[in-house]
């Protein structure tokens, strides 16, 4: 099966907003084994939207579309498809009632252009939007078969999983395996280096596939099979995955797909560890990364961001003659990281304490050239471990790599700890 996704909106063309839907529903429809073949943008216009209508037809078996579902004028998609297909539009009672009801309950009055979110095509099946107003529509013609999705990613993706997603399995996908995945994630490597380790198994690949991600700080190896079964699937997949893992144990932290700080949490609530994080240059990065994680509050006891010398002495008790002076190291530095990580553990009580100061730009400090960090681990009873990194990238770069860097190397120490 072959598929195109258009997406339709002026603000994509003008760069006003990311189109993430693509991103998304292309990794979606690989995992269902449908192949995205073209990648489509389009502005608010009646006649490019159905020249790409007639485009995508003659090349693809599935076409979504995704934007142009709103109440105003230059809402054109569902308008479009109707007017290609030679179909008329109709109000659907379930999704004017929605419309309806979200104004009254808001003691708002309803413009009757409002009605225009309702519409749906005509021996079509409209998809319900549970988190906001306008219809989806799916619809089969000549052959070729069409998913209207809402722009807004948090309306999007929910229709794409509660009403696409099951309409394409029983109404386009009946005759296909079904694909299965898995998601391993690893970090401390980079995507150049981890492909050139699993070059073998890639060039090699029939049935399970291979396929890698990088985003900043780690790699997603994707490993896919159509099978029967479940079972049958996994036995493909397990053995895949294992053969994998030998060539980068200490890089890969998951057989799922998991932020790296998601296993870090689990691991120390698990074992009741706690940790406690002094940040310079990350300016609290590192708390933000794992706060975010539901039960963090287990096992995270609290940061310091002391992003100057004064606040380093202050709260963290470092000695002045580490941060200023002639013959002082100076903040960013190997002594100063360790300092920092000892104190931190000291101050809290916690059993771990992580620190990071460094040089983010976009000048130098200390004389000390940008991208110049030091990352600091402190455990409870064991020898401080201190890394020297020299990283690329702009400001915003720079302290996400430092953070992604101390994340991977916590995960090392807990594996160890764990397994010593």
């Amino acid at each position: 099966m072959k598929a195109e996704i258009i997406a339709v909106g002026t603000e994509l063309l003008l760069g006003q907003i990311v189109n993430t839907n693509a991103q998304y529903l292309s990794r979606e429809l690989a995992s269902m084994g449908i192949d995205v073949y073209y990648q489509t943008v389009v502005g608010d216009n009646m006649e490019r939207l159905k020249e790409a209508l007639r485009l995508s037809s003659g090349r693809a078996d599935i076409v979504l579309l995704s934007g142009g579902l709103g109440p105003t004028q230059d809402d054109l998609t569902k308008d479009a498809l109707a007017s290609y297909m030679n179909r008329s539009l109709h109000i659907d009672r379930m999704a004017m009632d929605r419309v309806e009801r979200f104004f009254h309950d808001r003691g708002s009055v309803m413009t009757e252009n409002n009605r225009r979110q309702a519409l749906a095509i005509e021996g079509g099946t409209p998809l319900p939007n549970e988190t906001g107003l306008a219809v989806g529509n799916a619809i089969s013609f000549e052959g070729t078969h069409y998913i209207v999705l809402p722009g807004p990613p948090k309306e999007l993706i929910p229709m794409f999983e509660q009403e696409a997603k099951p309409w394409l399995l029983q109404h386009v996908l009946t005759g296909e395996l079904p694909i299965y995945s898995k998601m391993l994630k690893f970090a401390g490597i980079g995507e150049s280096a981890l492909d050139q380790r699993l070059e073998d198994l890639i060039t090699a690949q029939t049935d399970p596939t291979i396929a890698l991600y990088a985003k900043e700080g780690e790699v997603t190896v994707r490993i896919s099979t159509k099978a029967a079964s479940e079972s049958e699937a996994m036995v493909r997949l397990n053995e895949l995955e294992t053969r994998i893992q030998e060539r980068g144990p200490e890089f890969m932290y998951a057989n799922e797909d998991v932020p790296i700080e998601k296993v870090i949490v689990d691991l120390m609530a698990d074992r009741s560890w706690t940790l406690s994080a002094a940040e310079s240059c990350t300016g609290g990065l590192v708390a933000e990364a794992l706060t975010s994680i539901p039960g963090s509050a287990s096992m995270f006891l609290g940061g310091i961001i002391c992003y100057t010398n004064q606040i380093k002495e202050k709260l963290v008790h470092i000695p002045h003659a580490l941060l200023e002076g002639d013959d002082a190291p100076g903040a960013v530095s190997a002594e100063v990281a360790e300092a920092l990580a000892d104190h931190v553990r000291m101050v809290t009580d916690s059993d771990f304490g992580l620190s990071v100061t460094g040089v983010a730009g976009p000048g130098y400090a200390e004389r000390k050239p940008v991208g110049l960090v030091y990352i600091g681990l402190s455990e409870r009873g064991k020898e401080t471990e201190v890394h020297e990194l020299h990283l690329q990238g702009n400001r915003e770069t720079i302290r996400l790599r430092a953070t992604k860097a101390l994340l991977y190397r916590l995960w090392q120490r807990l594996v160890a700890s764990k397994q010593a």
